[in-house]
């Protein structure tokens, strides 16, 4: 989970049209227009796991409507989710960070530690502050990435795997660009880099925090995180 800006698409007026007409008629806010907006808000990827593979995304309520007409169809309140998140999320954790206002990788520590099998673990940290909205945060992060149930922990198996190859994708990359010595095919693996930091990439807070983590090693890697993004800001 990374700070996604809510940022207007070719689609977020017509999802705002549909939200208002739904709003007016009682009809369903899951539209053709509001699920191509927010596919495109959010990267097409989950904003709890960061995943950009799963079978199934949904419309999701950061906080719960419980028939709150306007936080049923508030714009700001509809958010892009796998299936296997959503599920879970529910409204069982409130409140949560919002991802679109806040800097959640700056707020909590997005660790893998160890490999495949019984020493692989995943770790969310609160980095400063601690409060109600980042334990639950952090509640809901565990049991995303580790499922509550069988099926879920079937579920999130899955996708510990897609970020285990994901992670090791992009370490090959930093590897590959420390060692390179040809100036050109060293910033041609630059440009994967960048593109692997972006918010748009997958798993996008475990990636900043191998970097953030390993400063001495790789602090010269955060020229390629966005510059808003970068943990001089926000003084981790």
């Amino acid at each position: 989970m990374i700070k996604i800006e809510r940022k207007e698409t070719p689609h977020t007026q017509e999802a705002m049209d549909d939200l208002q007409e739904a709003y007016n008629t009682g009809r369903s806010y899951n539209t053709e227009h509001v699920n191509q907006a927010l596919r495109e808000v959010f990267h097409g990827k989950c904003y709890i796991c960061e995943n950009k593979e799963a079978t199934s995304y949904q419309i999701e309520h950061l906080i719960p409507h419980r028939g709150d007409k306007k936080l049923k169809y508030d714009w700001n309140n509809l958010f892009w989710v796998c299936a296997h998140c959503n599920n879970i999320k529910s409204d069982k954790y409130e409140p949560i960070l919002n991802c679109t206002t806040e800097p959640v990788e700056h707020l909590i520590a997005f660790r893998k530690t160890g490999y495949f099998g019984t020493d692989e673990k995943l770790e969310f940290v609160p980095v400063k502050d601690d409060n109600v909205a980042i334990r639950n945060t952090i509640l809901l992060l565990n049991d995303a990435y580790y499922g509550t149930t069988p099926q879920k922990k079937m579920e999130a198996r899955i996708i510990r795997k897609t970020l285990r190859k994901d992670l090791s994708k992009f370490k090959e990359y930093v590897r590959e660009y420390q060692e390179e010595e040809n100036e050109e095919e060293k910033e041609n693996i630059a440009m994967l880099l960048k593109r692997e930091l972006k918010d748009s990439s997958a798993f996008t807070a475990f990636k900043r925090w191998l970097i953030w983590d390993n400063e001495e090693k790789y602090g010269e890697l955060e020229k390629f995180i966005p510059e808003n993004q970068k943990k001089k800001l926000f003084d981790i």
